[in-house]
């Protein structure tokens, strides 16, 4: 089971991004997705998370601006990031509780990050 996430780049102020992550393996079911970032020097942080049932959580920082969604027959999470500023600039992380074939466990995967840059 792996994580595999794309969409980051270079972006100027006001601007627009899409990421995505899509979960692959031998999967049973996926739970909650979301996404967490981290700046160079802080830690990592929770930006928005969503549940299989479509149940939404934001962070205070990209309330309004971000938006995130899920495609559960494709396993993929994703997150529209309109009005991006400076301080958005991070590597991106998709995450997911799933569990798969191989133990019908319950474990969480991360992807491998994804870094946004917000400049002009």
């Amino acid at each position: 089971v792996q994580l595999q996430a794309s969409g980051g780049g270079l972006v100027q102020p006001g601007g627009s991004l899409r990421l995505s992550c899509a979960a692959s393996g031998r999967i049973f079911s996926v739970d909650v997705m979301g996404w967490y970032r981290q700046a160079p020097g802080k830690q990592r942080e929770l930006v928005a998370t969503i549940t299989i049932g479509g149940s939404t959580n934001y962070a205070d920082s990209v309330k309004g601006r971000f938006t995130i969604s899920r495609d559960n027959a494709k396993h993929t999470v994703y997150l529209q990031m309109n009005s991006l500023k400076p301080e958005d600039t991070a590597v991106y992380y998709c995450n997911a509780d799933l569990i798969s074939y191989n133990n019908f466990r319950r474990q969480n995967y991360w992807g491998q990050g994804t870094q946004v840059t917000v400049s002009s």
